[in-house]
Order: structure tokens, then C-alpha cells, then sequence
């Protein structure tokens, strides 16, 4: 008989692969996210947001007709209070009682070093979640994958690609830091083991069987890539490091899921470390070892142009919308300046003067909603078709400032185009 599963945050880095390997395994697979998928995937998918699924009987209706549940959910540091607690542990607690009263088995893909005692909330959480589901009468496999290599980049694996896209320099931190990867096929084999029973339920660290340090991951992924070795390696000393994290949780309130947020950072400080003892002693087969994982898949032009859009793209951002504040801020300073140009084209003088006041404004608008990253897409959108007015209408009244030696219109056209770049880049998997 099939294996009806339900996996939860079936489209991540994680759950996609899962997807996979059980559909390829025989299994009916139906997935669950925060939003309707953009590419047909090619199973069901329901829509449900877990931070919301906290009670036994919001379970219910998704449960019908299943009969295990694998967990790729997750969320690395709090967008808003409370969500990692809710994510992690009341949505997995409400899970556990309601599968546990239908017999249904779970899959948890926790992590490696989550713990009470552990420094961040993310592993604090994950490991009350582990709780809950150990102490309820389902059928729990918890699965510790440690740091997780796959074809595609998303979290750390895009940490570490973003590292080594750098040119000429590499920049680290905590380069002695020991980290245990695994492959992100053996987690989605080890699922599938749990699925069709050849695992049984326990707790599993899925982590090669040596530690490497962070600077020999980094190096590794780099040569993996196809860069040019590093001619300087530039460590950073921890209160550089300290910053950047501070910054980048400040930009999480703003909704950038940057994967140098100080929960990162802890969980590298702290090691990525595991025991894989326990599934080596059921399976008799380790995880693949570092350099083996990344043997698996070539790298491909795309990843290599990934990742070095990566290093960019916080940069284009920040451009954009310096561009656009300026812009604005010139404008309304030299308003009266601004304004006669529209005048000796006949224009009213209070007209001219409202009109560039009310584009300035526009201008400041736009570059302060790119760096909100809900709006940031249509930011973009918004700059683009501002520009485009902008050469119209240049074109049209002031046709004059086409010849004009600082050339204020020929430069529309290069933000024009890093505007539909940068709307490119900001799209989500």
C-alpha cells in the first residue's frame, strides 16, 4: 500500500528534496506552505501557516487521509515575537496530539545542537518541539541534520556561497569554527528509510563523521564553484562580526532573511557539531564526507552567477534607493532651479514648482519602500516606471536636456536597468 505523507514546508531547500526522493520512493505526497507555489509542482499543495496552526483540531482537516507527517519547517531567527516558539514548538505540540490520536508517525528535521541549554532561540526551540513530539504517542523520528549541501542555496549553503564568491579577497570569521555537513540527498534518504520503516523511530544525528573547520568549508566551496583561489584571506575580528550581525537583524524587522543574522553567527560560534553513531550503528552506512557531497553535482554557470549576485545584490539595493532619496532631496532643495526649467517651456511658475516637488517626493517614496522588503519588488516596478516617464515626458517637454553636458535624462537609463536587474534578484524560490 502507498504512503500517503504530508510534509510540511515541502517547497524549501529541505522540503523540496524530500518532496522528491518520496515521490520517487512510490509515495503520495501532499505538501503544505505559507503561500501557493508560482510553478506547478506537480502534487497538492495546501496552504497553511504553522505559526497559526496551534491547536490539535487546526490540524484535523489536513490530516485526513494521511499517514505520516515530515516537518521541513522552520524559520532561523523571529520575524515578528513570538514566531520561532509558535513554528518550532506549539505548532509541532498541537501536531503531536493530533497525529498521536490517529496513529499517524512523524518525521522531524530538527537540527544539529538543539538543546534547552543551547545560545539561540532557534536550537531552544527546535529542541522543545523534539520534546513534545517524544512525548506524545506518535511514531517520531527526529532527525539532526547538521550543516546542509545541496545543489540549490538557501540559508547556509548561500552563506557559504556568498563567501566565496568574493573576489580576490576571502573574507571569515571564526575560520577554526568545526563544522559537520551532510549531504542534502542523505537527509531526504533518511526520510524516506524512516518512511518505509527500514529506520526506526529514534533520534538521528545526520552529520559526516569528521568535523572540518569553517575556513576549509568555505575553501571547499569555493574550488567546488570554480573560483580562482583567494589571494588574501582577510579574517574579521569578532566585533566586526558582531556589527554586521546587528545590522542584519535589523534588517530582519524590516523582512530581509539575511543568513548573517546573529543566530547564524551563535550557531557557527558554537560549532556545527553531531554524533553520527547512532544511524551509522542501524544503517551501517555513514553520511557523505564533505569533499564526496560536493563530488555529487557539478557546478553550473547559474550557480556560479547565483552566487555572485549574492555578494551584489545588497549592494544594488542600497544604490537604489541612495539614488532615489538623493534624487528626491536634490529636487526639493533646488526646487526653484528645477522649476525653470519647466517654466521657459511655458509652463506657470506654481505649477512647475508643484509639479517638481510632487516627483521629488515620489522619488524620496520610492527609495525608502525598497528597503522594506515586502515592497521592495514593487519598488522596483515603481522606479522603472517612474524612469520611463521620466524619458517620455523629458522627451516630450525638455527635450533640451538630451544635449545638456551633465546629462541628467542619459542617466535615467542605467537605473532604469538596475531597477529590473534588482527586481530579478529579489525573487523569492
Amino acid at each position: 500500500m502507498q504512503q500517503r505523507v504530508l510534509v510540511l514546508g515541502s517547497y524549501g531547500f529541505i522540503g523540496a528534496a524530500v518532496v522528491r526522493a518520496l515521490r520517487g520512493a512510490g509515495c503520495i505526497v501532499t505538501g503544505l506552505g505559507r503561500a501557493p507555489r508560482r510553478v506547478d509542482p506537480g502534487y497538492t499543495v495546501l496552504t497553511g501557516d504553522l505559526s497559526r496552526m496551534l491547536e490539535p483540531a487546526d490540524w484535523q482537516p489536513v490530516l485526513k487521509d494521511i499517514d505520516l507527517v515530515v516537518n521541513c519547517a522552520g524559520a532561523l531567527q523571529d520575524q515578528r515575537p513570538g514566531e520561532l516558539e509558535a513554528v518550532h514548538h506549539l505548532a509541532i505540540a498541537a501536531l503531536a496530539k493530533a497525529a498521536g490520536a490517529r496513529a499517524i508517525g512523524i518525521v522531524q528535521i530538527s537540527a544539529v545542537g538543539a538543546s534547552r541549554h543551547a545560545s539561540t532561540e532557534f536550537m531552544r526551540s527546535k529542541a522543545r518541539g523534539d520534546a513534545a513530539l517524544r512525548a506524545s504517542d506518535a511514531r517520531v523520528w527526529v532527525l539532526r541534520p547538521g550543516l546542509v549541501l545541496g545543489p540549490t542555496a538557501f540559508g547556509g549553503t548561500l552563506l557559504l556561497r556568498t563567501l566565496a564568491a568574493v573576489p580576490v579577497v576571502q573574507p571569515i570569521a571564526m575560520a577554526d569554527a568545526r563544522i559537520q555537513s551532510v549531504a542534502l540527498d542523505d537527509v531526504a534518504r533518511a526520510v524516506v528509510e524512516a518512511t518505509t520503516g527500514s529506520l526506526p523511530p529514534g533520534q538521528y544525528d545526520l552529520v559526516e563523521e569528521a568535523a572540518q573547520p569553517l575556513n576549509v568549508v568555505v575553501r571547499e566551496t569555493r574550488r567546488w564553484l570554480g573560483f580562482a583561489p583567494a589571494r588574501w584571506t582577510l579574517n574579521m575580528p569578532g566585533w566586526i562580526t558582531i556589527g554586521i550581525s546587528t545590522a542584519a537583524d535589523l534588517l530582519g524587522r524590516l523582512g530581509w532573511r539575511s543568513p548573517l543574522r546573529s543566530t547564524a553567527i551563535h550557531v557557527l560560534r558554537d560549532g556545527v557539531l553531531g554524533d553520527p553513531g547512532p544511524y551509522l550503528a542501524v544503517t551501517g552506512r555513514p553520511m557523505t564526507a564533505l569533499a564526496a557531497t560536493y563530488a555529487r553535482f557539478d557546478a553550473r554557470r547559474e550557480d556560479r552567477l547565483a552566487a555572485r549576485l549574492a555578494v551584489l545584490m545588497p549592494v544594488a539595493v542600497t544604490m537604489l534607493s541612495l539614488f532615489w532619496l538623493v534624487s528626491g532631496v536634490i529636487g526639493l532643495w533646488q526646487i526653484e532651479r528645477a522649476a525653470e526649467t519647466l517654466v521657459q517651456v511655458g509652463w506657470p511658475g506654481w505649477v512647475a514648482r508643484v509639479s517638481v516637488a510632487g516627483w521629488s517626493v515620489v522619488d524620496m517614496m520610492l527609495g525608502l519602500a525598497i528597503l522594506y522588503r515586502p515592497w521592495a519588488g514593487l519598488a522596483c516596478l515603481g522606479m522603472a516606471a517612474v524612469s520611463v516617464f521620466y524619458l517620455v515626458s523629458g522627451a516630450v517637454l525638455t527635450p533640451a536636456l538630451w544635449s545638456d553636458p551633465l546629462g541628467p535624462m542619459v542617466k535615467v537609463g542605467p537605473g532604469l536597468i538596475l531597477a529590473l536587474i534588482t527586481h530579478q534578484l529579489l525573487e523569492d524560490r
